[in-house]
């Protein structure tokens, strides 16, 4: 199955760090499982079969076709965003927006605690810093995320990273999750990098502001 896991990737003419992004693990974590290093997990399985149309007996025997049909090339197509050379990306304290959703509804009256300047980036809207561990190792408390507004939850591209407002009875609660398709109608599931947070169900309806997380950056600091 791990040769066939690099077939996949390389008919769809993807990267490893492309097709990592897609299942939501590291491109490290990909290169074990294409030689062999590790296993295919269950989650990362029903990625290739459920959003990428791989025929699930030529995953498991080789026997078949690859693809059950014309995988969703869409997907991921947002990989190629025009990067542009320099750009100067606000940084925002949500604690003094009282949250994402002020601060998506009108930007412009808020302002940044700071501008991060990179090079040859897509284009961002702004940064935060994130709290909690849901995401490690991938991100950690404390890490900044670059992100792009989405203004329409079927913008979704399905296994990418987001940073959500969802509503918990009344109150904001923000946080950075892959979202990947629920079985079940009218929800999305939420998946956490971190093998000790469980994936989670979520109305759609109780999402109020989403914005795809387009780059991180992480602070290391010798004491």
């Amino acid at each position: 199955m791990n040769e066939r896991v690099k077939l996949i990737r390389k008919q769809l003419g993807m990267t490893q760090e492309q097709l990592a992004q897609r299942l939501g693990i590291g491109k490290a974590a990909l290169s074990m499982i294409e030689t062999g290093k590790a296993g295919l997990s269950t989650r990362n399985r029903n990625i290739l079969v459920q959003d990428l149309n791989v025929n699930p007996e030529w995953l498991e025997t080789g026997k078949g076709e690859m693809f059950n049909a014309e995988p969703d090339l869409t997907a991921y197509m947002h990989r190629t965003d025009n990067s542009l050379p320099l750009q100067s990306v606000p940084l925002y304290s949500i604690e003094g927006t009282a949250g994402l959703v002020p601060l998506f509804a009108d930007r412009t009256q808020t302002k940044p605690v700071n501008f991060i300047h990179i090079p040859n980036l897509p284009k961002c809207d702004g940064a935060i810093y994130i709290v909690g561990d849901s995401m490690y190792p991938l991100l950690k408390s404390g890490d900044i995320v670059l992100y792009k507004q989405l203004h329409n939850i079927d913008d979704i591209f399905w296994g990418d990273m987001y940073l959500l407002s969802i509503d918990i009875d009344g109150e904001e609660y923000v946080t950075v999750k892959y979202i990947q398709k629920s079985d079940r109608e009218g929800y999305v599931k939420l998946v956490s990098q971190n093998v000790h947070h469980a994936d989670k169900d979520v109305e759609i309806s109780r999402i109020r502001a989403i914005a795809l997380v387009k780059a991180s950056i992480r602070m290391n600091s010798i004491r």
